[in-house]
Parts: structure tokens; C-alpha cells; sequence
């Protein structure tokens, strides 16, 4: 009777996928939570009231998460492979607690952030505002801290993309019936108590 022992490559690919199956769901929830309230979920509003044009501002808002979370996924695997263990857990936790008192600032948009007459088409302006807004906005520096913390760069960047285009994408259809739905002070509180739990884990676990 031949008896065949199991790989022990298949224990260690499913703890692969379970660890990026987790990367992708906490940054896409935690982002998700980060973003609502948030300067770039405000310009999403700004751009949909003003344009009036909601499939070429969603596909923008995508066309430019996308750049600039990846930039910060590659900065967070940067840091990594910069650091040492011992540092980047101090980072992070530190960095997960600045967040969560972050969180608990409101934000607010200038009217000159966007045109009023599109100079590159709704598409070309929302890439180029949203690109630029979300520069040192809280989603990025989030992105750069997951990425760091689970160290998988696309599940990350993945994950907080879908974040963003689940607070982002209804504002773009609902317009500011959304931000009435949703209780924001709430939101922003629940976001802080997370970010402030992922940051007294990193300095407690490592």
C-alpha cells in the first residue's frame, strides 16, 4: 500500500494565502473607514456636483488611486527592506497612533482645488486632482504603513483601492445625500479606535 505524505509546500502556500486574503480585506476596510470625511472624498464630491458626469470621474478616481497607492506600497516595501525588525515596529506603531488622532481632525477642500472648465476632460482633471490630493493624504500614509506591516505590495495596494472606490464611487451617484446617510463623527471615531488598536499591537506583538 503506498502511502504518500503530504507536501509541505501546501500548508505553507495556504498560510501565503490567508495572509494576503487578510492584507487585502483589513486595508480595504481599514482604508474603506480612513476615507470617509476624508479631503479626497470631499473633492470626489466637488467633482460630482460640478461635472455632473459620474462614469469618467469614477474610472479617474481609479486611474489615479491606483498610481499613487502603488507609490506608497513601493515606499512602504522600501521602508522595509530599509529598517530592521526592531525599527519597524516602533514605526509602526508610532505611525498607527499618529493616524488615529489624524482621524479625529476633520478635513476640508479649497473650491480653487478644481476647475470649473475640465482643461484635460472630466477624466484628465479628476486623475490629475485626485492624484494630487491624495498626496500626504491619511489613505496614503495608511497604504504605506500596511504595506509595511504585512509586506505583500499587491494585496495592500489591491485592498486600499477597493477602499477608496467603496467611500468614493457612491458619493460620485448619491452626491451629498451620502455624506447625510452616513454619521461621519461616528465613522471617523471607529477609524481612530482601529488605527489606535493596529498601533499598541505592533508595539506590544512586534
Amino acid at each position: 500500500m503506498n502511502f504518500r505524505c503530504p507536501s509541505p509546500t501546501l500548508p505553507r502556500r495556504s498560510e501565503a494565502y490567508y495572509g494576503a486574503m487578510e492584507a487585502f480585506f483589513v486595508s480595504a476596510g481599514i482604508v474603506a473607514l480612513a476615507e470617509m470625511g476624508d479631503k479626497t472624498q470631499l473633492l470626489a464630491l466637488v467633482l460630482a456636483l460640478r461635472f455632473r458626469k459620474p462614469w469618467p470621474i469614477v474610472q479617474g478616481i481609479l486611474a489615479a488611486t491606483l498610481a499613487n497607492h502603488g507609490l506608497a506600497g513601493a515606499i512602504g516595501v522600501w521602508v522595509t527592506e530599509l529598517v530592521g525588525p526592531q525599527y519597524l515596529r516602533w514605526f509602526l506603531g508610532a505611525s498607527f497612533i499618529g493616524m488615529a488622532v489624524w482621524m479625529l481632525i476633520p478635513d476640508s477642500i479649497d473650491d480653487d482645488e478644481t476647475e470649473s472648465t475640465p482643461r484635460w476632460g472630466v477624466f484628465g482633471t479628476t486623475v490629475v486632482a485626485f492624484f494630487l490630493a491624495e498626496m500626504g493624504d491619511k489613505t496614503q500614509f495608511a497604504t504605506v504603513m500596511l504595506t509595511a506591516k504585512y509586506q505583500t505590495f499587491f494585496s495592500v495596494v489591491a485592498g486600499t483601492t477597493v477602499g477608496m472606490m467603496i467611500a468614493d464611487a457612491p458619493v460620485v451617484w448619491l452626491g451629498e445625500r451620502m455624506t447625510r446617510l452616513v454619521p461621519m463623527r461616528v465613522v471617523h471615531t471607529v477609524s481612530a479606535l482601529v488605527f489606535g488598536a493596529f498601533g499598541i499591537a505592533a508595539l506590544v506583538t512586534g
